[in-house]
């Protein structure tokens, strides 16, 4: 039986069916309002979107993982270089005529960012192909989702048929998110803001009844909730963990959340406690803000794991 289930971690795979883009960044003084003009600082061009940031993040923390989505065959095969050369299996990664997603950070003073996405590519998903993708995969294999791409609801209704562990990262949340049963979900990721959407509640509502009412709604899924400068919280209908956050220097939040996601499921796919799951993804995101870009400011495991960041008090 041990070594059954040795093999079976060995084989388990994770899919993350998400985005591409290319993420046109630049530094401003602060957020352009209506009808301003205003000159930038800087503009960098780095690999983005939240699916290829989160494929990164689990290929850096050691998931055997592998992305399917859409490029533009004439200006993303970078996007898919990278990705190949962070350890992501990239053969089911499609390059089709026009455009792959992209998008536009704006990047304040305080490291903090507003995003305008373009989705491309990303928007070109057709059944045919996301059931080619799917012969890959079996009953109790990762799927990781975002909602950066079109057919969520099928690339979910299959996932759930062949019985693999659905994870969804609600972002961002619109009316596709209300579409889809998401009763299937096996952990929900997500912030304050998509957590109030999902209960339809007020922006600003108390942690503790958000909680009270996901886990009233969702009773058989798994909760990471995360707090900004209050750090994050596990939950599900039997345990509660929480974790702080680390003191570092804020240069670009843009991958964080990402970075935290991919490190999480990393960790507890391979079988690592809740609690050091946290404390790995939290010090993961940790290091991301304190670097330039997305992708690129995403630590390997080793840095880490080796990390000497301490907790603010």
């Amino acid at each position: 039986m041990l070594l059954i289930y040795i093999k079976r971690i060995m084989n388990m795979k994770i899919l993350n069916f998400g985005s591409l883009n290319i993420d046109y960044v630049y530094k401003v003084d602060h957020f352009v309002m209506a009808g301003e003009t205003q000159s930038s600082l800087e503009r960098n061009i780095f690999p983005g979107g939240k699916g290829l940031n989160q494929s990164v993040a689990l290929a850096s923390a050691g998931a055997n993982t592998y992305h399917a989505g859409a490029i533009g065959k004439n200006d993303g095969i970078f996007l898919k270089d990278l990705m190949a050369n962070s350890n992501v299996n990239v053969e089911f990664v499609r390059e089709l005529d026009g455009p792959s997603g992209h998008t536009i950070i704006q990047v304040n003073k305080k490291g903090n960012n507003c995003i305008l996405l373009y989705p491309g590519a990303n928007f070109k998903q057709d059944e045919v192909y996301i059931e080619s993708v799917f012969e890959n995969f079996d009953k109790g294999d990762y799927i990781v989702l975002q909602n950066e791409i079109n057919n969520i609801k099928l690339i979910m209704e299959i996932a759930h048929k062949k019985g693999m562990i659905i994870c969804l990262n609600p972002s961002p949340y619109n009316e596709r998110i209300d579409e889809l049963n998401l009763d299937y979900v096996d952990y929900f990721l997500l912030n304050e803001i998509e957590a109030a959407m999902m209960c339809d509640c007020e922006l600003n509502t108390d942690k503790d009844e958000l909680i009270k009412i996901l886990k009233k709604n969702y009773p058989y899924s798994k909760f990471v909730l995360t707090l900004g400068k209050s750090g994050v919280v596990y939950f599900d209908n039997n345990t509660y963990f929480e974790h702080g956050i680390y003191d570092v220097p804020v240069v670009d939040t843009t991958a964080a959340g990402d970075t935290f996601t991919g490190y999480f499921l990393a960790s507890v796919s391979n079988e690592i406690d809740i609690e050091e799951s946290l404390r790995l993804a939290s010090i993961a995101s940790s290091i991301a803000v304190s670097k330039n870009g997305a992708a690129v400011s995403i630590p390997q495991l080793n840095e880490v794991k080796n990390s000497s960041i301490k907790l603010m008090k």
